[in-house]
């Protein structure tokens, strides 16, 4: 799960053991954005949050099928656009190393990402 605020990023990567199991939380990861990030727009901030959890967990990650629940609809559009900025390509990039499906999950039940925001 990963959540982007105005000045602040945040993941968490959890490990379910069954397909109705809790979540059973492997690490957290969080950072604050420079300036310039504060400036982009909400989309481009939770694809950033997105791009610096699959950064920051390469090495659990690679190789491993991953589910990711976002509170943003608009990050499989963004995904898929085709006249993106450079920025967006750069992170795309990065996501295609990665074996990724992408699932909405509305805020009021995405708890642990709603403590980000």
């Amino acid at each position: 799960m990963c959540d982007a605020s105005n000045s602040t990023l945040g993941s968490v990567l959890g490990q379910r053991d069954g397909v109705d199991q809790p979540v059973h939380v492997i690490a957290y990861a969080s950072r604050t954005m420079d300036l310039a990030q504060q400036n982009y727009i909400t989309t481009e901030k939770e694809l950033l949050a997105f791009a610096f959890a699959l950064d920051k967990f390469r090495s659990y990650l690679l190789g491993s099928k991953i589910v990711v629940f976002s509170d943003h609809a608009a990050l499989r559009y963004l995904l898929k656009k085709p006249d993106a900025k450079l920025r967006l390509i750069r992170w795309m990039l990065l996501l295609q190393e990665f074996n990724i499906e992408i699932r909405e999950k509305k805020g009021a039940e995405n708890s642990v990402a709603d403590h980000f925001s």
